[in-house]
């Protein structure tokens, strides 16, 4: 049972297609897996377990693609922007708590045609604001490798229950770094595709900062999902450029020599850097050690950092993401037919939407048009260089707590700095659509695995999962064990 615990999502479904094991039995042992586990992790919020062993069923008799690279290995589904028809779905907070989804949306649809089997939805912070996961509906989530630690957010729940190995592949979304931050925390692997990568549907665009994706243990996983996940929905207003081939194959073979930049300190140039951002010694050493690697195995190596005003492209994505939370909470206000009372949001999550609604148009508009420009520069930057490697986050991961609101007349807004303290280099991919992953090729000395993210040009995920996977056959992570683990 550890041995198949610790198989990522292509090794349990061949199981499934070569009949040594029925996609039920997968099923089963890993809902056994959430079930010991939940109590100390608290990544569940909703079980479907007899949900999930009926679709497994179905992909046993042949419904469900059964000779499909990932047909029958089980994953879960974080509760924000992903819906499932019947299926509570609060986004985190009691605002929506008794909200049941009346269908699933396109890529619950596209996960369950390729024979991924559900087992249930996992936590989020509050709309998936914070980079933690301690929303006060459901209670904190812990860290596999230390409890009294956030696990990242906002799909902290789902990179938790991938490096406990409960299943190897969960559902999260990014708008600011939510799936890099967590995978970082949790020593997993977590990558934000280009934007329009995967659709939103039945959502729009969301300002073009949310995409949606997976973390999962091993770079193949990620390939082979994004796979079956990416294109376009009908009506969608926008997407990525098509791939010319798969990527899973990108992952099978070690690319050509590249030319890789890398940074390990804050972001500088132009004008100015990110004011009050330091990284801590193991991040740095992390993305060095990366650097050192890449070199080792053949590329050419720089030290180098695209040239922009990153406090003013900062503060214009910050605006963003709080009109985003604005435009967000009204839009469930409109879907429930009333607006939050007075204890149904957050006190952080209120202060964001009402900064976010204080943003004229025209404001809001100017800020998107800089984002274009930095897109751009960023854009001509990948031109010389194939890959940017920085740390994930600017600190390990915190404590449990740190991101609580201050107690009055303390003002909730100052989490919003903390917050940007921590992951001063995730939110650039969301700002410019641009893919970037999070790679676990660090741990400190005492056990507490940092990330590095590797960003590449718009459209370059090949680039990106190419690399990942050789780095991944260089320095394998995934026998790392956690302390909570299956």
């Amino acid at each position: 049972m550890t041995d198949l615990a610790w198989a990522d999502a292509i090794s349990q479904a061949a199981l499934v297609r070569e009949r040594t094991l029925s996609a039920v039995e997968l099923a089963q042992a890993a809902i056994d897996r959430a079930q010991a586990l939940d109590p100390a992790l608290s990544f569940l919020v909703e079980p479907l377990f007899e949900r999930a062993l009926a679709t497994a069923a179905r992909v046993d008799r042949g419904d469900r693609h059964r000779n499909g690279p990932l047909a029958g290995a089980p994953m879960l589904v974080k509760e924000h922007i992903a819906t499932i028809a019947g299926v509570r779905h609060a986004e985190g907070s009691a605002f929506l708590r008794d909200y049941i989804a009346p269908a699933d949306s396109e890529l619950v649809r596209r996960y369950e045609d390729a024979g991924l089997v559900i087992l249930g939805t996992c936590s989020t912070p509050e709309f998936a604001l914070m980079s933690t996961t301690e929303p006060a509906l459901h209670g904190p989530t812990h860290n596999p490798w230390d409890p009294a630690r956030s696990p990242g957010g906002s799909s902290g729940a789902s990179a938790a229950a991938v490096a406990a190995g409960v299943v190897p592949v969960a559902h999260g979304n990014d708008s600011g770094g939510s799936l890099r931050i967590p995978a970082s925390c949790c020593g997993v692997f977590g990558l934000k595709p280009t934007r329009a990568r995967n659709s939103l549907a039945p959502y729009g665009d969301l300002g073009g900062i949310w995409v949606e994706h997976v973390i999962t243990r091993t770079v193949r996983d990620s390939a082979a999902v994004l796979d079956a996940s990416c294109g376009p929905a009908a009506g969608d207003p926008y997407w990525a450029p098509p791939n010319p081939g798969s990527f899973l194959a990108a992952t099978k073979a070690d690319p050509t020599p590249m030319t890789v930049a890398f940074t390990a300190g804050p972001l500088v140039g132009g004008t100015g850097g990110v004011a009050g951002h330091r990284v801590a010694p193991d991040c740095v050493a992390a993305v060095e050690s990366a650097a050192s690697l890449c070199a080792a195995l053949g590329h050419d190596v720089h030290h180098a950092v695209p040239e922009l005003d990153w406090s003013a492209a900062e503060a214009a994505f910050l605006d963003v993401f709080a009109a985003n939370c604005a435009a967000w909470i009204d839009g469930w206000a409109r879907r429930l037919g009333r607006e939050p009372g007075e204890c149904d949001l957050e006190p952080f999550t209120r202060a964001l939407a009402d900064a976010g609604r204080r943003l004229s148009a025209p404001e809001l508009l100017a800020r998107l048009e800089l984002l274009q420009e930095a897109g751009r520069t960023i854009d001509r930057f990948h031109q010389r260089y194939d890959v940017l490697l920085t740390p994930t986050l600017a600190e390990l991961p915190p404590l449990l707590g740190v991101f609580e609101a201050p107690p009055a007349p303390g003002d909730p807004l100052e989490i919003l700095a903390r917050d940007a303290r921590f992951t001063p280099f995730t939110w650039v991919a969301n700002a410019t659509g641009q893919p970037a992953a999070s790679l676990p090729l660090h741990w400190t000395a005492d056990g507490i695995p940092v990330g590095v993210m590797a960003s590449a040009r718009f459209g370059g995920e090949t680039t990106l999962l190419a690399l990942s996977a050789q780095l991944e056959r260089a320095q394998p992570w995934a026998e790392r064990r956690p302390p909570l683990h299956a």
